[in-house]
């Protein structure tokens, strides 16, 4: 490997010169300057960026904890995150929690390791008795991304109770009142919101929730796609369903096809988290659009502020939905 020495020799310079020429921590003499940049461009030199960064006490990076990536909504928001962070100097580094919790704290536990100047996290279930504290005891700026937990940091997500009541009260006004709902991974905060929306709207209009079609989709495809399957195989089949992620969405829609239901002429169809590719579906998908780039964008303003030393109460913030108004509903 090059070294600073390799490039001083080779320019008849000292290292010191070298240094200087590539920090511009002193004016170097044209000529000087031109020898040393020759040699660089010679040897294919390249600085030792993490070790200045740590001596300057920061990476530049900025960790990311987050689950199931093949998520097209997770895949959607680390990039908003990376967007956000490039544009103000940072790299970001990602793991996949995979909803685990020792996957989790093997990913957080790494990104410590690495020294990354703040940290966001979509905890995975019971991380505030886990590994959130062990990211606060370390002085680690940290935001919380999508899903919330009882710790005192700032969180930002979605608006997850009104966008789900919405869902489920479309269908209703429609005239539906055996309404399916496919819900996602237990433990998770917003699990809980999108159901008791579902539960709400239910409630409002005097209808009974009945156990029978409440189907635990565990936000997976396959899951969601067995219990559906199970559930549209039986005689007493619901007249509308909601899916209360996309993962589950298109386990959902799959089981559909495979028992060659028809949407919305079977089963009217809603669902939470819309699709870049929705306009491709046949019928197209009603859905609760979530706003990605404000939440990626906002997790970063928050995570930068609490990085240049806002101390601050923590901030909560949810981002609106907004309501994709298609046919799968059954609305002509």
């Amino acid at each position: 490997m090059t070294t600073m020495d390799d490039v001083a020799r080779i320019a008849g310079v000292s290292a010191s010169t070298v240094s200087h020429v590539l920090n511009g921590t002193r004016k170097v003499n044209d000529e000087t300057r031109q020898r040393v940049e020759a040699a660089i461009e010679a040897t294919g030199y390249r600085r030792n960026v993490v070790a200045r960064s740590l001596a300057a006490g920061r990476t530049n990076t900025v960790g990311l904890s987050i689950s199931a990536l093949t998520n097209p909504y997770f895949g959607s928001l680390v990039h908003a995150v990376e967007r956000a962070l490039s544009d103000a100097g940072y790299v970001l580094i990602v793991g996949d929690s995979h909803d685990q919790a020792e996957s989790e704290k093997r990913v957080i536990d790494s990104l410590l390791g690495r020294k990354v100047d703040g940290m966001i996290v979509a905890p995975a279930a019971g991380s505030e008795r886990t590994t959130l504290p062990e990211i606060m005891r370390t002085g680690t700026p940290l935001v919380l991304i999508d899903r919330g937990a009882d710790i005192d940091r700032d969180q930002v997500g979605p608006e997850n109770f009104s966008s789900a009541r919405s869902l489920t009260e479309h269908l209703i006004d429609l005239g539906h009142r055996r309404i399916a709902v496919v819900r996602g991974l237990a433990g998770i905060s917003s699990t809980t919101e999108r159901f008791d929306g579902y539960q709400a709207a239910l409630a409002d209009h005097g209808i009974a929730v009945d156990p029978d079609l409440i189907l635990d989709g565990e936000s997976n495809t396959d899951v969601a796609e067995r219990e559906v399957l199970t559930l549209m195989s039986g005689a007493n089949r619901p007249t509308a369903m909601v899916s209360m992620n996309n993962a589950m969405t298109i386990g959902a829609l799959k089981a559909l096809r495979r028992l060659d239901l028809s949407i919305p002429g079977d089963v009217a169809f809603v669902c939470y988290d819309d699709f870049e590719w929705s306009d491709l579906f046949e019928p197209q998908l009603t859905a609760a659009a979530q706003d990605v780039e404000t939440i990626g964008a906002t997790a970063v303003r928050l995570l930068l502020s609490r990085m240049r030393g806002d101390d601050g109460p923590p901030q909560l913030i949810r981002v609106p939905t907004t309501f994709q108004h298609r046919n799968s509903c059954g609305c002509a």
